[in-house]
């Protein structure tokens, strides 16, 4: 059964951003047209809509294939104690959008979303212009239309261009042809692990002392564990003390991931299970 099959009518989903980010394509892409998206501005407030129940679900991007993980959301998980029920891959085809009219020599600043500039950092530098932070894509180009801003640019989608009324001035600007965003499907509750096909994500902590994260890695790798993803991010509750993102194929429900968790009890400070749900395509 697909999620287009599974998701309810008017399924109501957040997303950072506003309409015409790439956070609303994934959703469409990941639950149909049968679903409600609910545009929120920051990460934070996809995940607060989420835990109150405002929403049923929320799609969050965790990373880019170029511009590495997105830092804000993997704290929040730690923090949120919501978990991860799915996943899906999605090309990003960044356009450089403008007021109809002008040309790319008008052009002297570029607003959009931090991770959509680091994306398209050497197309930008060649430009000669002045770099932006906003806080969405397709926020960038509401703004553009809204405050009528001649000489000013964002980077968006081409959906973005459409909904607005701005014109295209160049297309497929991102540095790395094969960009891809990968965002995750935030619940309440957990799902039913999958008996194949899985991948589980968690969080742990390990002693400051050598040869911890050896001893915690072993675990995986003498059961044939693969693991797909390693991330440290700060405690931000001691300085210099770090905690560890882990994807790893398999399912819980399987006997070597069970065993392996089991056997982290002694040797980790902590262990947090996000999530176990089918691994996408291209993920």
């Amino acid at each position: 059964m697909t999620h287009n099959e599974m998701a309810p009518s008017a399924l109501r989903v957040a997303f950072q951003g506003e309409r015409g980010a790439y956070g609303e394509e994934a959703v469409v892409a990941y639950y149909g047209t049968e679903v409600a998206p609910a545009p929120k501005v920051s990460f934070a407030d996809v995940f607060q809509a989420v835990a109150k129940s405002e929403v049923e679900r929320g799609l969050v991007p965790i990373e880019n294939s170029q511009a590495g993980s997105i830092s804000e959301v993997y704290d929040l998980l730690r923090t949120m104690g919501l978990f991860i029920t799915g996943e899906i891959c999605r090309p990003i085809n960044h356009c450089l959008l403008c007021l109809p009219g002008q040309r790319i020599g008008d052009i002297r600043r570029v607003l959009s979303h931090p991770q959509a500039l680091a994306q398209c950092d050497v197309y930008l530098r060649e430009l000669r212009v002045e770099i932006v932070a906003a806080y969405d894509t397709a926020g960038s180009a509401k703004l553009i239309r809204e405050q009528e801003l001649r000489g000013v640019a964002a980077v968006a989608s081409a959906r973005a261009a459409e909904l607005y009324g701005l014109e295209i001035l160049a297309s497929g600007i991102q540095t790395i042809a094969g960009n891809y965003t990968r965002f995750v499907e935030l619940n309440r509750e957990p799902v039913e692990p999958p008996l194949a096909g899985a991948k589980t994500m968690l969080l742990l902590g390990t002693s400051h002392t050598p040869g911890a994260l050896y001893r915690v890695l072993g675990e995986f790798a003498v059961r044939g564990i693969n693991l797909l993803k390693l991330e440290s991010r700060p405690s931000r509750e001691q300085p210099w003390v770090y905690v560890f993102y882990l994807d790893i194929e398999g399912s819980p429900a399987e006997a070597p991931v069970a065993e392996a968790l089991g056997a982290l009890a002694d040797k980790t400070s902590f262990v947090q299970v996000f999530g176990t749900f089918p691994r996408a395509p291209g993920c």
